[in-house]
């Protein structure tokens, strides 16, 4: 964070000083909420959650280094009292982007977000210093605190901006103003509680009103429901995709052999050949996102391709492929899943298993249940079992309860052999059946909602820590 005194804090957020010798002392550290992150010149934010009360650590974390406490009532050591934490915390996020001279790059949609807000960020840093949201800390305590950790030296700001209902990206925009606003999709993540896709488009949509007139919109060509948006906005549009009246968009799409996306990247400044090391088809529309920000922001296409071929996985459990000793591939895409990123990872798989039967391979799909879908569950379910068959994925294997032998049956129903599909109960049966099944050569994709925890089953093949993965998984 930039530096600030504790006097300046208290004025920032309307908060009292209790404990305080001198006001004048400087914060230097990080803002955290985590005690374990505590150094030597932080300030803790203590919230006051169902299990765990951070005013119960303050004296810990003064301790160990931190100059004071935000809290919500005196602590008996040196702290800031406000009347809310949560509001306190957005109100010294906001005054300090205030204060930086950085450009502030913020980013929503349904699906793939951390992944293009990762491409955004390594694209933008190979120009300058660039800050970011760590993996999906993106809702109103994890936006504002990776906003703090901008220095005076940051020249980028990269944000994404997550949303379960009407005004929460109205209020993460106004904690955080962008220049640039990118919307990359409406799909069917949480549409059980916001309704339906329409909803989600006006949900997502309200980044684009956020915008200043001398600011950018970076909107996905290729979905109406986003292209939609541009009408919303008083800012600038920029569309990407594959349209053709895209201005910025790909040509001669293909996946490698080892099923590494591969495009002609253009641009209104130029074009350049792109491959990419992250894995599936689903990531151009990603990179096109990212090239859009990066023209906006002046970088030639030649800069783009070359730090879009560069970039590489900076989230755990997004598509993480590891190759194991035996020669089995497993692709880790256990963080999170919805309808539209479970067909991307299935179509990956695809591609990675055309060069994995040449080899004497096959493939797996280790799928669980695709939370928050409402009355679209059964459906949604349904239509990805029967995917991954047309894809001629090797063997489904669903893992759960009611939502899993959805996609079980689903395959069942569009397999011809009844062989296609299996239903186990839990993560170990899982990890019991492909232990004893698998062989090397063979590409085995695990994916579900991040609620399943089904990166125990990944953890477990990779015999990373053995005993504790096995142990996590027959806790569940």
């Amino acid at each position: 964070m930039i530096a600030l005194s504790l006097a300046e804090i208290a004025e920032i957020v309307g908060g009292q000083t209790h404990d305080i010798p001198d006001p004048s002392v400087t914060v230097t550290g990080p803002v955290v909420r985590d005690s374990r992150e505590v150094e030597p010149g932080s300030l803790f934010v203590a919230f006051a959650g169902e299990r765990v009360d951070g005013h119960d650590f303050a004296a810990d974390v003064v301790a160990a280094g931190a100059v004071a406490v935000l809290a919500a009532r005196p602590v008996g050591v040196p702290a800031i009292v406000v009347d809310d934490v949560q509001t306190a915390l957005g109100a010294l996020a906001r005054a300090v982007v205030q204060r930086l001279g950085a450009t502030l790059v913020a980013l929503t949609g349904s699906a793939g977000k951390t992944s293009t807000k990762d491409l955004i960020a390594q694209v933008l840093r190979s120009k300058a210093p660039t800050v970011f949201t760590p993996g999906s800390l993106n809702n109103e305590i994890g936006l504002p605190l990776t906003a703090l950790t901008a220095t005076e030296e940051t020249r980028y700001l990269v944000l994404e901006m997550g949303a379960r209902g009407i005004g929460h990206i109205r209020y993460l925009a106004g904690l955080t103003p962008p220049k640039i606003g990118v919307v990359l999709n409406v799909g069917s993540a949480h549409i059980g509680e916001f309704g339906g896709r329409e909803q989600i488009a006006e949900a997502k949509g309200e980044l684009v009103e956020a915008l200043p007139e001398d600011g950018a919109a970076v909107l996905n060509a290729d979905d109406p429901l986003v292209r939609a948006m541009a009408s919303r906005t008083k800012a600038r549009v920029i569309l990407f995709g594959e349209s053709d009246d895209a201005d910025v968009r790909a040509e001669n799409v293909r996946l490698t052999e080892a099923g590494h996306p591969s495009f002609r990247l253009l641009t209104p400044s130029g074009c350049s050949d792109v491959t990419m090391r992250l894995y599936g088809e689903h990531h151009v529309s990603n990179a096109l996102a990212a090239a859009a920000v990066a023209h906006e922001l002046g970088m030639s296409a030649e800069e783009i391709a070359l730090a879009l071929s560069e970039a590489g996985s900076l989230s755990r459990w997004r598509m993480e492929v590891t190759e194991r000793p035996d020669g089995v591939t497993v692709v880790n895409d256990a963080y999170n899943a919805n309808p539209e990123s479970m067909r991307a990872a299935l179509r990956a798989l695809a591609a990675m298993g055309e060069a994995a039967r040449a080899k004497g391979g096959r493939t797996w799909a280790v799928l669980g249940q695709m939370a928050e879908l409402g009355d679209e569950a059964l459906a949604e379910h349904d239509a990805v079992g029967r995917l991954a068959v047309r894809l001629n994925v090797g063997k489904l294997v669903a893992v759960g309860g009611r939502e899993a032998a959805w996609l079980q049956m689903g395959a069942y129903n569009e397999g011809s052999w009844g062989e296609e599909s299996v239903h186990v109960s839990d993560a170990q049966a899982a990890v019991d059946l492909l232990r004893s099944e698998l062989r090397p050569g063979d590409v085995v994709l695990v994916k579900a909602s991040r609620s399943v925890g089904l990166e125990r089953v990944a953890m477990a093949l990779l015999e990373q820590d053995t005993a504790a993965a096995e142990g996590e998984v027959a806790a569940r």
